[in-house]
């Protein structure tokens, strides 16, 4: 959550917090979570399981909104750009015995050039048209993954080493949380800059932007490769974590969640999809973990509240927190404030 006080009004602490792009209410819940491995129930291996996949599903939201809440581009093959960096890095690793580290770093690159491939096709496309070439797009290399059975084992899977030489999940979660928020701090820096600015006017008028001076060739294809490279990165951890890579991750449906958590957590926001996206892929796997003889109930939940946002909250929970919350908060300080001085 970024702060909103002048550098003339800050102190050294909330300085610093500016500088990381937090409130005191974020790095409070940033604590938290750095602390969730030690508070029962949570430190189980399978409830770490679920969180990992929490802040999974966060950081593909931090770089979706990126391109959906700044350029007005909505990406709906963004898990199968994922799914290329994950690909990239477990094929380096297993056929060509490549570092994890240095092979999740390849993919972020191979799924960057697709973003830049992709930005450079869809420069002529808007709207509703952009976003339907990302999701055949994403359908086509769901499909090579399939097909090319030689290479990825279609859906049979492909094993991958994991990250670390162990059976406890700990140190993949604080991994996570360490990737979430780099993701969120490179995503908040770039949009407070002249870069974000550029991003804004493009999104809400390009032919307006590109009158009062500013390139929107090269700010989208910029965009959209950085967002790309993200969901590369995430796709090399998804692989190394879970040890098995199948064409199931590249499905719309999990594009769909991503989409649905930046939405509810406020779309243009970047930090709320990732704190929407704890508790609320959270719940969605207990729902599928005890109703799993309903299968695709989530994808239901999912649409009903996007529906409720939609109607009720379009700014989703980001907006509701500035409106309702740090308002309300706001004027307590203020009434305790003015107590102590009578």
């Amino acid at each position: 959550m970024e702060t909103t006080m002048t550098s003339q009004t800050m102190n050294p602490f909330d300085r610093v917090l500016d500088k990381l792009c937090l409130t005191p209410a974020g790095l409070i819940g940033l604590v938290l979570l750095l602390l969730l491995p030690i508070i029962p129930p949570f430190n189980q291996e399978y409830m770490l399981r679920w969180l990992i996949y929490c802040g999974f599903i966060g950081a593909m939201s931090v770089g979706f909104d990126l391109t959906a809440g700044f350029i007005n581009i909505v990406n709906f093959g963004y898990m199968a750009v994922a799914g290329v960096g994950g690909y990239t890095s477990a094929l380096l690793v297993v056929n060509l015995g490549f570092s994890p580290w240095i092979a999740m770093a390849a993919g972020a690159v191979s799924s960057a050039a697709l973003g830049l491939v992709i930005g450079m096709i869809s420069l002529r496309l808007r709207g509703i048209f952009a976003a339907c070439l990302s999701w055949f797009f994403g359908l086509a290399l769901m499909g090579l993954a399939i097909k090319l059975v030689w290479l990825t084992r279609g859906p049979l899977g492909l094993r991958v080493p994991r990250l670390f030489a162990t059976e406890s999940n700990v140190p993949f979660y604080f991994l996570m949380i360490i990737l979430l928020f780099a993701i969120y701090l490179i995503c908040k820096w770039m949009v407070r800059s002249k870069m974000g600015l550029a991003f804004q006017a493009i999104g809400q008028n390009m032919d307006a932007a590109r009158t009062s001076g500013i390139n929107p060739v090269y700010y989208r294809v910029f965009n959209f490769t950085v967002s790309c490279a993200i969901a590369g990165v995430l796709g090399g951890f998804y692989a190394h974590f879970y040890g098995i890579l199948t064409p199931d991750m590249m499905h719309t449906s999990k594009t769909v969640e991503v989409l649905a958590v930046a939405y509810i957590g406020g779309r243009g926001s970047l930090w709320g999809g990732a704190f929407v996206a704890f508790p609320f892929i959270f719940l969605m796997e207990i729902i599928r973990s005890t109703l799993s003889h309903l299968p695709g109930l989530n994808l239901v939940i999912y649409a009903l509240v996007l529906i409720l946002v939609m109607i009720y909250y379009p700014g989703g929970f980001s907006y509701f927190y500035d409106t309702h919350i740090r308002t309300t908060k706001n004027k307590a300080l203020q009434y305790f404030l003015n107590g102590r001085k009578e």
